[in-house]
C-alpha cells in the first residue's frame, strides 16, 4: 500500500481502543498511537471526531474512521495482510456483525449497570447481564471462538467481558462468570487471553483494578 501514516487516537484503558489495535496488531501493521486524556479532550480528537468526541480514532493518512467496530472493518479491508477478521461468505459476515452488535448494544450496557446500579437495584442488573451472557455461552457451543478456530470480529468485540468484566467482578464483589455457569465462555476467555496478539496488547487485571480504583 505504499507509504503509509497509521495513527491511532487511543486510550490504554479503554476496551473499544484496544479493539482498534488489535485489528492492526493482527494485520502487522505499524501505527503511532497518541494517547489521549478524556478529561481533557485534545484539540486533535474534537478535530477527528467532532460527533462522539470519543476514541478510538483511526487517522490513515490524515483521513479519520471513528467507532471502533467500523474502524476494524475499515483495516480488514484496507490492509489484505494478515489474517482476515471478518470472513469472505456474506452471510457469515452479516452473523459476525450481528453478534458484535448485540455485544455492544446488549451485554455491555447490562455488565455496566452492574457496576453502578445502587446495592437494591444490582439484583436486577445482575439478572439481566447474566440473560446476555447465556446467549453467548449458547453462540459458542462447539467453537473455540465465536466464528470459528481463529480471533475475528466478534472476540475482538467481545474483549470486554474477556477481561473488564473480571475486573468489574473484582470491584463490585460479585461473581457474574463462573466455570460452572458459563464452562464455555470461560474457555473462550481462557483461549482469548493466551493469544499472542491479544497478550501484547491487553492491559493486566491489576493495572485497569488499580486504574478504576483511583476513579
Amino acid at each position: 500500500m505504499g507509504d503509509q501514516e497509521v495513527k491511532l487516537l487511543g486510550l490504554w484503558a479503554s476496551p473499544f481502543s484496544k479493539r482498534a489495535e488489535i485489528a492492526l496488531k493482527m494485520k502487522g501493521i505499524s501505527y503511532e498511537f497518541v494517547a489521549q486524556d478524556l478529561s481533557n479532550k485534545s484539540p486533535e480528537l474534537l478535530k477527528y471526531n467532532p460527533v462522539h468526541k470519543k476514541v478510538p480514532v483511526l487517522l490513515h493518512n490524515g483521513k479519520p474512521i471513528c467507532e471502533s467496530v467500523v474502524i476494524i472493518e475499515y483495516i480488514d479491508e484496507t490492509w489484505k495482510s494478515g489474517p482476515s477478521i471478518l470472513p469472505e461468505d456474506p452471510y457469515a459476515r452479516s452473523l459476525a456483525r450481528f453478534w458484535a452488535k448485540f455485544i455492544d448494544d446488549k451485554c455491555l450496557p447490562a455488565i455496566w449497570k452492574v457496576r453502578k446500579s445502587e446495592e437494591g437495584e444490582r439484583e436486577k442488573a445482575i439478572e439481566e447481564a447474566t440473560e446476555h451472557l447465556v446467549t453467548l455461552e449458547t453462540e459458542l457451543k462447539g467453537k473455540k471462538f465465536f466464528g470459528g478456530d481463529e480471533i475475528g470480529l466478534v472476540d475482538i468485540t467481545a474483549n470486554f467481558i474477556a477481561l473488564w468484566l473480571v475486573v468489574v467482578q473484582e470491584l463490585v464483589g460479585i461473581k457474574l462468570v463462573t466455570r460452572e455457569k458459563f464452562p464455555r465462555l470461560c474457555e473462550w476467555i481462557d483461549d482469548y487471553l493466551n493469544n499472542s496478539v491479544i497478550k501484547e496488547t491487553l492491559p493486566t487485571q491489576e493495572e485497569l483494578v488499580n486504574r478504576f480504583r483511583a476513579k
